[in-house]
């Protein structure tokens, strides 16, 4: 295995000279032309950069260009402080496309990033240096056992780097495997320490690694490999900086493997085997990162959706409301014309015949509602009790002879012996009533009588509270206001006829949404539709969004019929008159109600 080609201590010096020298003189490959250096200059330069953020060092230099001279992937050079780092990782990518500087641009390139971040786990954690007159034989075990240690090592400091070091396990290993510089037992040994170690300190999972981990077992025995499993383990447990530590697991490796060694048969084609079984480690972990990512990908794109489908949502209310308040703002006109849904004046349609002086009964009504509505609304006043060791307050007896006791014990006294009681008055909540009356040709029978339950309610509610608030709007396709969201009562009664066709029950309930803020809490909020719902399927439906959004904002929905032969408008309370003059005291009732839920 050339594992140890990962940390180099070189004797001789970087330069040009040199640098072409070590290519003729160690049989390594011929060194590629390098084309565009002062581009892979500056990407080494970023590089440098972002290995101050991954090592925690600042002394140290990076290098990059096409070929290295250790002939690794990539290598750390303590000695020299520095890190080389093979450009041809980067491919496809040109050096002008590549910006380690940014983050978020290692996403482009995994593979070469996940390199670099075990080099930077070298940086950070291979420390320790070999003493004097060390075994080379060892020190090549410890080097090797040094592979897993130092990712575990950067896992703990650095967790979300495990994708990138999962993506670096087949450029590192897998040359290494090919063209291995061990042989025999020695050579599987290897690959258990790098693969199965690297499953140990969390990189690699144990269902990817079970094709190594069978092998393994197969050609080491199993008693060798737990041995083996036992030395990495402690390994991974070593200090940084403990060389001795290091090497003692490292010569416990040796002997391990020369005393099992005469004892087991080597394959003829181990390499061969070896390979394939790392190859099927690596495409399993190629899988679960693909799956992996897809699965993020999917949950980014839910994540976007409901985003988007959240701000067209919020775009949506935003629009509502501007289409509520132009509607609030049409319908209740000073000049009291009937509107098309669009807002511009109705040239036919309206509904009202006139006004009228209202009647004894109905002042007593009115009246006899304004007693209940304050009824409902009055709050009992809070009471908050405090104690406290100095007056003021009520002196409490009991713990001022506690305090007193305390005082003669030595101890600190803790006994409060004065109350305070503070009352507070609670404020009685506003009314806010809706009334939509629907004025096509079926609903004749509840003119009158719904016309004087809006005056009723209008004047109770001017009599309780000066913030109440009432309003009333007659609908068929058009809007008409018949009484309008003001503090004054209104004097007289306004009278109007059925005799329109079709309905806009949705506009309606946006007018008095708006104008009564009947989807604001801290009132009693109360919506009246009556109506027998004879709807087509479009009106039906914005109705009952409406309404919908009403409930949910905690304002009662209240819907009078006058025939058994009307509909249901789901979200609603149904309540039927076989009556219509009952209207004017369903419609009390249902405010009182609503006033006294209010808290």
């Amino acid at each position: 295995m050339s594992a140890h080609h990962h940390v180099q201590s070189p004797a001789t010096t970087r330069d040009d000279d040199a640098d072409l020298a070590r290519w003729d003189d160690d049989g390594a490959p011929p060194a590629q032309p390098r084309t565009s250096p002062h581009l892979w200059l500056r990407v080494g330069a970023e590089l440098g950069d972002r290995l101050v953020d991954l090592s925690g060092r600042q002394d140290l230099l990076v290098t990059c260009r096409p070929g290295t001279l250790s002939g690794a992937p990539a290598a750390f050079f303590p000695a020299l402080g520095e890190v080389e780092f093979d450009a041809g990782l980067f491919a496809p990518l040109k050096p002008h496309e590549i910006h380690p500087r940014i983050v978020g641009d290692e996403e482009r390139y995994p593979a070469a990033w996940g390199v670099f971040v075990h080099e930077a786990a070298h940086a950070a954690h291979s420390v320790w240096t070999k003493p004097a007159g060390a075994n080379p034989r060892v020190v090549e075990a410890a080097l090797l056992l040094e592979e897993s240690r130092v990712e575990g090592a950067h896992l703990i400091t650095r967790p979300t780097d495990r994708t990138y070091l999962r993506t670096s396990a087949r450029t590192l290993v897998m040359p290494d495997i090919a063209h291995p510089t061990l042989q025999g037992i020695e050579h599987a040994a290897a690959v258990a320490a790098l693969v199965l170690g690297r499953r140990d300190v969390g990189i690699l999972d144990a269902g990817e690694t079970r094709a190594v981990a069978e092998l393994c077992e197969k050609v080491l025995g199993a008693n060798l490999l737990a041995t083996l499993t036992r030395i990495w383990t402690a390994a991974h447990q070593c200090a940084d900086h403990d060389a001795t530590t290091m090497l003692a697991h490292a010569q416990k490796w040796c002997d391990a493997l020369d005393t099992a060694t005469p004892a087991l048969p080597v394959p003829k084609n181990l390499t061969d085997l070896l390979s394939g079984a790392v190859e099927v480690v690596m495409d399993s972990t190629a899988a679960t990162d693909a799956a992996d990512l897809a699965a993020q990908a999917a949950a980014a794109n839910a994540m976007a959706a409901q985003s988007q489908a959240q701000a067209q949502d919020r775009a949506q209310r935003a629009g509502q409301r501007r289409k509520a308040a132009a509607t609030a703002k049409s319908v209740f006109n000073a000049r009291g014309t009937t509107v098309t849904p669009d807002g511009t004046p109705a040239p036919y349609g309206n509904p009202v015949t006139g006004t009228r002086r209202p009647t004894a009964a109905e002042q007593s009504a009115a009246a006899r509602l304004s007693r209940a509505l304050r009824a409902a609304a009055y709050r009992e006043r809070t009471e908050e009790r405090t104690t406290s060791p100095t007056p003021p307050g009520r002196l409490n007896m009991r713990a001022a002879l506690a305090r007193d006791a305390q005082r003669a014990a030595g101890s600190v006294p803790t006994a409060e012996p004065f109350t305070h009681t503070r009352r507070r008055n609670s404020p009685t909540p506003p009314l806010r009533v809706g009334i939509a009356v629907d004025v096509s040709g079926s609903m004749r029978a509840a003119c009158a009588p719904v016309a004087s339950a809006a005056w009723i309610v209008a004047r109770a509610a001017a009599l309780t509270d000066p913030d109440s608030l009432t309003a009333t709007i007659a609908y068929d396709m058009h809007l008409t206001a018949l009484t309008r969201p003001t503090h004054r009562a209104p004097e007289r009664v306004t009278t109007f006829d059925a005799n329109g066709g079709h309905h806009n029950l949705g506009d309606a309930i946006d007018a008095l949404d708006h104008g009564l803020e009947l989807s604001r809490p801290g009132a009693g909020r109360l919506l009246v539709i009556v109506t027998d719902a004879r709807y087509g399927s479009d009106e039906t439906a914005q109705a009952i969004t409406r309404v919908k959004q009403l409930t949910t904002a905690g304002c009662a929905v209240l819907q009078l019929t006058l025939t058994a032969k009307s509909h249901h408008l789901p979200g609603t309370t149904l309540l039927h008159l076989p009556q219509p003059s009952s209207a004017p005291v369903a419609i009390a009732t249902a405010a009182t109600d609503a006033i006294r839920r209010t808290r």
